[in-house]
């Protein structure tokens, strides 16, 4: 079993977490998606305005996928690695990359946009999004919900308290929204099923969407990652449920 396990790890300790699309766990790792279709509806809401902004866009995979983009168009990104790849892959499509450190203020005067999205933002600051939509324009996005994948950060983090499962809760983004001056005219949520099949799919996972078990490196958690290993081994996939939201909002006016 140790030789498995080594492998395993070494093969996903190394492979590149650039960007934000996850086809290296194809075979390995399954997740549920929402019914409503994020990408798709995100097209459908592009194809009616002129000036369009992403949001921490990642490597710009689902923003480019959704369809042509208006004249207009810019994306946000902190990480370095992310910024480059969306670069190369959104120029070509006519929109501008700005790096950004995902903190208040959005680089971009007010009311420059008729459209505003974000799919699986970390940090949302409301009221600048409000203050960057012109009247009457959009903010959509899908979200992540209240604990979730849980049974995997719990594995590594132990129990966690009752405010910190309930944080990213669809309530408090509605609030939020009301609070900056937006009026929320869609929310959805769903609970999604997420089979793990090997630990090297575990270990990605952690690499890549880095705030579930903050600071995670193989080599501190090596221990808890065996055991992992062997109930997997043992037992068949790990399962987790995932929450997902889809809030849709719109500032006041014309």
């Amino acid at each position: 079993m140790t030789p498995h396990f080594d492998q395993l790890v070494a093969e996903a300790a190394s492979v590149s977490v650039d960007g934000w699309e996850f086809s290296w766990l194809h075979g390995r790792a399954t997740e549920e998606r929402p019914s409503w279709g994020y990408q798709r509806l995100l097209g459908e809401r592009l194809a009616g305005v002129r000036a369009a902004l992403d949001i921490q866009t990642g490597g710009g995979e689902v923003l480019a996928g959704a369809g042509p983009l208006p004249p207009l168009t810019a994306a946000t990104e902190s990480w370095p690695p992310n910024v480059d790849k969306a670069t190369r892959l959104l120029h070509p499509l006519g929109a501008v990359v700005v790096a950004d450190a995902d903190e208040p203020p959005l680089p971009f005067g007010d009311e420059a946009f008729d459209l505003v999205s974000s799919r699986h933002p970390v940090t949302v600051w409301w009221d600048e999004i409000a203050r960057v939509l012109r009247p009457g324009g959009g903010y959509f996005s899908q979200q992540v919900g209240p604990a979730s994948v849980f049974e995997l950060v719990e594995h590594f983090l132990g129990p966690q308290p009752e405010e910190v499962r309930r944080g990213r809760h669809p309530d408090d983004a509605v609030a939020a929204a009301a609070a900056a001056g937006l009026e929320v005219v869609d929310l959805r949520s769903e609970k999604l099923r997420t089979e793990f099949h090997d630990i090297g799919a575990v270990i990605y996972f952690l690499r890549k969407v880095i705030w579930m078990v903050p600071g995670f490196t193989v080599h501190h958690y090596r221990d808890r990652l065996r055991e992992l290993h062997e109930q997997i081994e043992r037992e068949g996939p790990f399962v987790a449920n995932t929450a997902r939201f889809l809030i849709e909002a719109r500032k006041p006016g014309r």
